[in-house]
This record gives structure tokens, C-alpha cells and sequence, in this order.
């Protein structure tokens, strides 16, 4: 990297935000934390942060190499809010006013439940479905 500021990039921010910060929004932060290697500052948040991350969504990373056991839920803050250059709601439940100036998406992400497929597997499904949204923004964040 050279001393010229024009070259240098800001590193893109990401907010993950899911209801209640212990699933979606902790898996694809970890997944974006994982596949960035720092290019990319990662949060996640809750509307309604609830009281721990859900055991599925951790073991779904785990099996992945992704450690996220010092992570717990957290609100939406103004200050993650003003950083973030992306917000991306994951799932139906959370609801949060677009950020002017700010990237803006819902993930309706796959919800295996509806299909009758529950426990592991459902977790599975959800993760990789995830997965392959936190690549595509990753790439267009980055342009790698």
C-alpha cells in the first residue's frame, strides 16, 4: 500500500441484523468474519437481543472451523448503525427503518421449518443458504 490516501480503501462495514442476535444474524457475521480475513468490519445485532445465542447456529458454525462462543446477543445501536455501510436483515421478524446513505437488504433467508425439517438439519440448511448470500456481498463489498 502506498502513502497516497486516494489508493487507500475504507474497509467496508457490514451490520447483520436477525430479531433476536442469537441465530441468522451471529451465523452470517461469522461466516463474513471467516471468509474476509479482516477486509471487512463485521457486526451483528437484535431488534430484540435475547438472552444467548442459540446452541444450533453455533455448532452449525462449529463444524465449519468458525468459533463464535465469546460472542452473545446485542441491540442495534446508533453507533453500529452510522458505521455499518451495509445493513442486511435476515429473516422477516426484525424491522428496522432504512439508514439514509446506508446499503439496506432483507435476506427472506430459507426457512426449512416450514417444510417440516427441524433440529441440526434445519440449522444446516439455513447456515449454507446464508453462506452462499454473506459470498455474493462479500464480493460485492470488496470486488474480490
Amino acid at each position: 500500500m502506498t502513502d497516497d490516501n486516494t489508493s487507500a480503501a475504507k474497509t467496508p462495514a457490514v451490520l447483520f441484523v436477525c430479531s433476536k442476535n442469537g441465530g441468522k444474524s451471529q451465523l452470517a457475521a461469522g461466516l463474513m468474519n471467516q471468509l474476509a480475513h479482516g477486509d471487512v468490519t463485521v457486526y451483528s445485532a437484535g431488534t430484540k437481543p435475547g438472552n444467548s445465542l442459540n446452541p444450533q447456529a453455533v455448532e452449525s458454525l462449529t463444524e465449519l472451523g468458525i468459533d463464535i462462543t465469546g460472542e452473545h446477543p446485542k441491540p442495534v445501536t446508533d453507533e453500529v448503525l452510522e458505521a455499518a455501510d451495509a445493513v442486511i436483515i435476515l429473516g422477516t421478524e426484525a424491522k428496522l427503518e432504512p439508514h439514509e446513505g446506508t446499503r439496506f437488504e432483507i435476506w427472506e433467508t430459507d426457512e426449512p421449518s416450514e417444510r417440516g425439517i427441524e433440529g441440526m438439519e434445519r440449522m444446516r440448511l439455513v447456515r449454507d443458504d446464508i453462506k452462499n448470500r454473506v459470498q455474493k456481498l462479500y464480493t460485492e463489498l470488496t470486488g474480490n
